[in-house]
């Protein structure tokens, strides 16, 4: 009769630990690191709206992912400017211009259990770019093209004009008997106009204007011509 009893309370405990056993549940597992794509590391982007873009990481549950994009000014993530939490594997983020910046991405399973942060990577967004329009061809003023002086003395006058009102103009002076002239006879003059007082009789003459603005811009004006007696 002890066998018996001894043999049931064996079997029940047996049982128990079989039962519990089937029933003990899988523990969950965080998702892979995402790899980042692009913007490349030490990237200069062209524009400073950012497109974001990293490898899909995968979970072993199959649990669904969301990912989550920081961005910030500093390499320790202690000055955040952007964080954004998506499902795709890409987002785009408006960014101030001139910048250094710094991203990196983690992923986060349906269970709220994430993954470590990616690798940081750095990049830099271009600055404003400041536009240049050239001078416009400087205008004849006198002498008249082609006209005849009858003096060893003559005053060269034009016009010139730019469509960037603000820009400070300037103007090489070029004169010589040779077409085209080859002879700069003055430089950088901030006038209009220009006395010359070394013009020989009965020679014709060619001059012409280089119009230079403060920015760096010229325009090389045509070739104007006199004659003298």
């Amino acid at each position: 009769m002890k066998n018996i009893f001894y043999s049931l309370i064996m079997g029940a405990v047996l049982f128990s630990c079989s039962k519990g056993g089937d029933d003990e549940e899988s523990q969950n597992t965080a998702p892979t690191i995402p790899v980042l794509v692009s913007p490349t590391n030490n990237k200069l982007c062209i524009d400073n709206v950012i497109s974001f873009q990293w490898n899909v990481s995968t979970d072993a549950e199959k649990n669904s992912i969301k990912y989550q994009l920081q961005v910030a000014t500093d390499n320790q993530f202690t000055q955040i400017v952007s964080t954004k939490e998506v499902t795709d594997n890409n987002q785009s983020v408006i960014l101030e211009k001139a910048k250094a910046y710094y991203w990196r991405v983690k992923a986060i399973d349906s269970d709220n259990l994430s993954s470590s942060y990616s690798l940081t990577y750095s990049f830099y967004t271009e600055g404003i770019a400041q536009s240049n329009h050239l001078p416009f061809l400087p205008q004849l003023v006198i002498p008249d093209y082609g006209s005849t002086v009858s003096s060893t003395a003559v005053v060269l006058k034009w016009s010139a004009s730019d469509s960037d009102t603000a820009d400070k103009l300037s103007y090489d002076i070029y004169l010589s008997t040779t077409n085209p002239p080859t002879t700069k006879i003055a430089n950088t003059v901030t006038e209009t106009s220009l006395n010359v007082n070394s013009i020989e009789i009965a020679k014709t003459y060619y001059w012409k204007i280089v119009v230079k603005d403060d920015k760096g811009g010229e325009t090389i004006g045509q070739v104007w011509s006199f004659k003298s007696n």
